[in-house]
Protein backbone atom coordinates (compact mmCIF):
# COMPACT_ATOMS: atom_id res chain seq x y z
CA UNK A 1 0.00 0.00 0.00
CA UNK A 2 2.87 2.07 0.67
CA UNK A 3 4.04 1.59 -2.74
CA UNK A 4 1.21 2.65 -4.26
CA UNK A 5 0.51 5.41 -2.73
CA UNK A 6 3.87 6.81 -2.93
CA UNK A 7 3.24 6.40 -7.39
CA UNK A 8 -0.12 8.03 -6.65
CA UNK A 9 1.72 11.16 -5.04
CA UNK A 10 4.59 10.93 -7.34
CA UNK A 11 2.33 11.13 -10.34
CA UNK A 12 -0.61 14.01 -8.20
CA UNK A 13 3.01 15.83 -7.81
CA UNK A 14 3.63 16.15 -11.65
CA UNK A 15 -0.12 16.77 -12.72
CA UNK A 16 0.21 19.82 -10.25
CA UNK A 17 3.71 20.93 -11.56
CA UNK A 18 2.34 20.92 -15.42
CA UNK A 19 -0.94 22.51 -14.21
CA UNK A 20 1.11 25.35 -12.83
CA UNK A 21 3.61 25.75 -15.55
CA UNK A 22 0.06 25.09 -17.74
CA UNK A 23 -1.60 28.36 -16.02
CA UNK A 24 1.56 30.46 -16.14
CA UNK A 25 1.66 29.89 -20.04
CA UNK A 26 -2.44 29.89 -20.76
CA UNK A 27 -3.19 32.73 -18.43
CA UNK A 28 -6.11 30.58 -17.32
CA UNK A 29 -5.81 27.43 -15.21
CA UNK A 30 -6.76 24.01 -17.13
CA UNK A 31 -10.28 22.07 -16.29
CA UNK A 32 -8.94 19.03 -17.75
CA UNK A 33 -5.62 17.91 -17.12
CA UNK A 34 -5.33 15.30 -19.65
CA UNK A 35 -6.46 16.90 -22.67
CA UNK A 36 -3.06 18.50 -22.47
CA UNK A 37 -1.16 15.27 -21.30
CA UNK A 38 -2.30 13.77 -24.68
CA UNK A 39 -1.49 16.83 -26.31
CA UNK A 40 2.09 16.71 -25.11
CA UNK A 41 2.55 12.91 -26.23
CA UNK A 42 4.50 11.75 -28.71
CA UNK A 43 3.25 8.74 -30.57
CA UNK A 44 6.51 7.16 -30.04
CA UNK A 45 5.28 6.69 -26.66
CA UNK A 46 2.78 4.30 -27.79
CA UNK A 47 0.26 4.63 -25.24
CA UNK A 48 -3.39 2.63 -25.81
CA UNK A 49 -6.14 4.18 -23.95
CA UNK A 50 -8.96 1.63 -22.45
CA UNK A 51 -10.63 1.03 -26.01
CA UNK A 52 -7.03 0.56 -27.38
CA UNK A 53 -7.13 3.87 -29.34
CA UNK A 54 -3.50 5.43 -29.75
CA UNK A 55 -3.04 8.41 -27.30
CA UNK A 56 -1.16 11.25 -28.37
CA UNK A 57 -1.05 14.67 -29.81
CA UNK A 58 -2.11 13.84 -34.06
CA UNK A 59 -5.52 14.23 -33.44
CA UNK A 60 -5.37 17.39 -31.54
CA UNK A 61 -3.00 18.82 -34.35
CA UNK A 62 -5.82 18.07 -36.61
CA UNK A 63 -8.50 19.73 -35.04
CA UNK A 64 -5.93 22.78 -33.62
CA UNK A 65 -5.19 23.57 -37.18
CA UNK A 66 -8.85 24.25 -38.32
CA UNK A 67 -9.37 25.68 -35.23
CA UNK A 68 -6.34 28.32 -35.85
CA UNK A 69 -7.16 28.87 -39.34
CA UNK A 70 -10.58 30.01 -38.51
CA UNK A 71 -9.45 32.48 -35.85
CA UNK A 72 -7.10 33.86 -38.45
CA UNK A 73 -9.53 33.92 -41.04
CA UNK A 74 -11.87 35.71 -39.04
CA UNK A 75 -9.16 38.61 -38.19
CA UNK A 76 -8.05 38.88 -41.43
CA UNK A 77 -11.51 39.60 -42.38
CA UNK A 78 -12.40 42.02 -39.42
CA UNK A 79 -8.69 43.77 -40.08
CA UNK A 80 -8.43 44.14 -43.90
CA UNK A 81 -12.63 44.93 -45.12
CA UNK A 82 -10.65 45.81 -48.68
CA UNK A 83 -9.17 42.84 -48.86
CA UNK A 84 -9.86 40.40 -51.73
CA UNK A 85 -10.89 35.88 -50.97
CA UNK A 86 -7.42 35.43 -52.79
CA UNK A 87 -5.64 38.04 -50.37
CA UNK A 88 -7.26 36.72 -47.23
CA UNK A 89 -6.21 33.29 -48.37
CA UNK A 90 -2.80 34.35 -48.89
CA UNK A 91 -2.24 36.27 -45.56
CA UNK A 92 -3.73 33.27 -43.78
CA UNK A 93 -1.40 30.86 -45.39
CA UNK A 94 1.43 33.13 -44.53
CA UNK A 95 0.03 33.28 -40.63
CA UNK A 96 -0.05 29.38 -40.14
CA UNK A 97 2.59 28.32 -42.12
CA UNK A 98 5.01 25.10 -41.02
CA UNK A 99 7.76 27.97 -40.52
CA UNK A 100 5.64 30.23 -38.39
CA UNK A 101 3.86 27.48 -36.34
CA UNK A 102 7.28 26.05 -35.80
CA UNK A 103 8.62 29.82 -34.28
CA UNK A 104 5.44 29.87 -32.33
CA UNK A 105 6.49 26.31 -30.68
CA UNK A 106 9.88 27.63 -30.02
CA UNK A 107 9.36 30.45 -28.53
CA UNK A 108 6.93 28.90 -26.39
CA UNK A 109 9.34 26.61 -25.12
CA UNK A 110 6.86 23.63 -25.64
CA UNK A 111 9.32 21.17 -26.21
CA UNK A 112 9.86 20.79 -22.34
CA UNK A 113 6.30 19.43 -21.67
CA UNK A 114 6.46 16.41 -24.74
CA UNK A 115 6.85 12.91 -23.48
CA UNK A 116 8.50 11.03 -26.66
CA UNK A 117 10.77 7.97 -26.79
CA UNK A 118 12.93 10.00 -29.53
CA UNK A 119 15.96 12.27 -28.19
CA UNK A 120 14.29 15.17 -28.58
CA UNK A 121 17.49 16.64 -30.96
CA UNK A 122 15.93 14.00 -33.30
CA UNK A 123 12.63 15.14 -33.96
CA UNK A 124 12.81 17.62 -36.31
CA UNK A 125 11.56 21.44 -36.58
CA UNK A 126 7.86 20.49 -37.34
CA UNK A 127 7.76 18.72 -33.97
CA UNK A 128 6.65 23.08 -32.18
CA UNK A 129 4.27 23.58 -34.87
CA UNK A 130 2.60 20.24 -34.77
CA UNK A 131 2.56 20.70 -30.69
CA UNK A 132 1.27 24.23 -30.68
CA UNK A 133 -1.99 23.51 -32.85
CA UNK A 134 -2.29 20.30 -30.58
CA UNK A 135 -2.12 22.48 -27.89
CA UNK A 136 -4.88 24.92 -29.39
CA UNK A 137 -6.85 21.38 -30.08
CA UNK A 138 -6.43 20.57 -26.03
CA UNK A 139 -7.57 24.44 -25.26
CA UNK A 140 -10.89 24.05 -27.57
CA UNK A 141 -11.66 20.89 -25.95
CA UNK A 142 -11.28 22.00 -22.59
CA UNK A 143 -12.56 25.63 -22.31
CA UNK A 144 -14.09 26.52 -25.96
CA UNK A 145 -13.73 28.23 -29.08
CA UNK A 146 -14.03 31.69 -27.08
CA UNK A 147 -11.04 30.75 -25.12
CA UNK A 148 -8.82 29.68 -28.40
CA UNK A 149 -10.02 32.85 -30.36
CA UNK A 150 -8.06 34.59 -27.10
CA UNK A 151 -5.15 32.28 -26.31
CA UNK A 152 -4.55 32.55 -30.56
CA UNK A 153 -4.67 37.12 -29.96
CA UNK A 154 -2.21 36.82 -27.55
CA UNK A 155 -0.14 34.48 -28.96
CA UNK A 156 -0.14 34.53 -32.34
CA UNK A 157 -1.67 37.86 -33.49
CA UNK A 158 -0.88 40.46 -31.06
CA UNK A 159 2.88 39.54 -30.93
CA UNK A 160 3.55 38.36 -35.08
CA UNK A 161 1.20 39.41 -36.84
CA UNK A 162 2.10 42.75 -39.21
CA UNK A 163 0.20 42.81 -41.81
CA UNK A 164 2.43 45.13 -43.80
CA UNK A 165 5.55 42.85 -43.07
CA UNK A 166 3.62 39.90 -44.21
CA UNK A 167 2.63 41.46 -47.37
CA UNK A 168 6.20 41.23 -48.21
CA UNK A 169 6.91 37.93 -47.35
CA UNK A 170 7.85 34.67 -49.10
CA UNK A 171 6.39 31.23 -47.42
CA UNK A 172 7.42 29.20 -50.73
CA UNK A 173 10.39 29.73 -52.80
CA UNK A 174 9.52 27.11 -55.17
CA UNK A 175 6.37 28.22 -55.49
CA UNK A 176 8.36 31.41 -56.88
CA UNK A 177 10.70 30.38 -58.77
CA UNK A 178 8.19 28.38 -60.73
CA UNK A 179 6.05 31.19 -61.29
CA UNK A 180 8.53 33.19 -62.67
CA UNK A 181 10.04 30.59 -64.87
CA UNK A 182 6.26 30.08 -66.00
CA UNK A 183 5.39 33.86 -66.97
CA UNK A 184 8.90 34.45 -68.58
CA UNK A 185 8.49 31.15 -70.36
CA UNK A 186 11.79 29.75 -69.18
CA UNK A 187 12.45 26.12 -68.48
CA UNK A 188 13.43 24.96 -65.33
CA UNK A 189 13.73 21.54 -63.34
CA UNK A 190 14.00 20.61 -60.04
CA UNK A 191 16.25 17.18 -60.26
CA UNK A 192 15.83 15.62 -56.42
CA UNK A 193 17.12 12.46 -55.64
CA UNK A 194 18.66 10.85 -52.21
CA UNK A 195 22.03 11.85 -50.43
CA UNK A 196 22.31 10.38 -46.98
CA UNK A 197 26.00 9.56 -47.35
CA UNK A 198 27.61 7.98 -44.40
CA UNK A 199 24.86 9.84 -42.16
CA UNK A 200 22.48 7.44 -40.29
CA UNK A 201 19.73 10.01 -40.65
CA UNK A 202 18.31 10.46 -44.57
CA UNK A 203 18.84 13.12 -46.59
CA UNK A 204 18.01 14.78 -49.82
CA UNK A 205 19.80 16.90 -52.71
CA UNK A 206 18.13 19.19 -55.12
CA UNK A 207 19.90 20.59 -58.32
CA UNK A 208 17.46 23.28 -60.12
CA UNK A 209 18.20 24.05 -63.80
CA UNK A 210 16.62 27.07 -66.19
CA UNK A 211 17.31 26.78 -69.30
CA UNK A 212 19.35 24.24 -68.88
CA UNK A 213 21.73 25.67 -67.04
CA UNK A 214 22.62 24.50 -62.92
CA UNK A 215 21.90 27.62 -61.50
CA UNK A 216 21.79 26.34 -57.19
CA UNK A 217 21.91 22.97 -55.37
CA UNK A 218 20.25 22.14 -51.70
CA UNK A 219 20.44 19.51 -49.28
CA UNK A 220 18.10 18.53 -46.45
CA UNK A 221 16.46 16.41 -44.54
CA UNK A 222 13.53 16.11 -46.74
CA UNK A 223 12.64 16.69 -50.23
CA UNK A 224 11.04 19.70 -49.57
CA UNK A 225 12.97 21.48 -47.43
CA UNK A 226 15.78 20.86 -49.52
CA UNK A 227 14.15 21.96 -52.79
CA UNK A 228 12.93 25.66 -50.78
CA UNK A 229 16.63 25.57 -49.76
CA UNK A 230 17.63 25.76 -53.60
CA UNK A 231 14.89 27.66 -54.86
CA UNK A 232 15.80 30.13 -52.22
CA UNK A 233 19.35 30.39 -53.45
CA UNK A 234 17.83 30.60 -57.09
CA UNK A 235 15.61 33.35 -55.87
CA UNK A 236 18.76 35.90 -54.67
CA UNK A 237 20.48 34.75 -58.03
CA UNK A 238 17.87 36.29 -59.80
CA UNK A 239 16.28 38.77 -57.34
CA UNK A 240 16.67 41.64 -59.59
CA UNK A 241 15.15 39.90 -62.26
CA UNK A 242 12.22 38.49 -60.45
CA UNK A 243 11.58 42.02 -58.70
CA UNK A 244 11.18 43.75 -61.96
CA UNK A 245 8.68 41.52 -63.21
Amino acid sequence: MNFIRKIVTSRSKEDQELKSELKKLLNFSPRNLNKYKKAFTHRSVQILDRKGNPVNYERLEFLGDSILGSAIAAYLYKKVPTGSEGYLTQMRSKIVSREHLNELGKDLNLIRFVKSNIDKANVGDNIYGNIFEALVGAIYLDKGYNACQKFIHENVIIPYVDIEKLEGKITSYKGLIIEWCQKQKKKYKFDTYEDSGNESIKHFSVKISIDGEQVAKGRATSKKKAEEQAAKRVYFAFQKQISET
